[in-house]
């Protein structure tokens, strides 16, 4: 299994909304939009994949998963 390393910024970055791809306890995929002082909103996986081909991304974080599962978790800073 190929691992990543995340480095922080030092610094805050302005955003507008946070899009998540995360996995549930089962395995299957869940995408979600955060935007500040909001609370996650589920999106269509769809609509995850038209934002992160279209929109300029500021930052991308991996998140960390359990080990052996075949899961990529991430979010994406717009």
């Amino acid at each position: 299994m190929m691992a990543l390393n995340y480095i922080p910024t030092p610094t805050d970055i302005k955003f507008n909304c946070i899009y998540a791809a995360t996995a549930n306890k089962s395995g299957r995929m869940q995408y979600h939009k955060i935007g500040p002082g909001s609370s996650k909103v589920r999106i269509s996986r769809t609509e995850f994949i038209q934002v992160f081909n279209k929109s300029k991304i500021l930052a991308m974080k991996p998140l960390q998963i359990k080990a052996g599962t075949s899961a990529f978790q991430m979010e994406f800073y717009i």
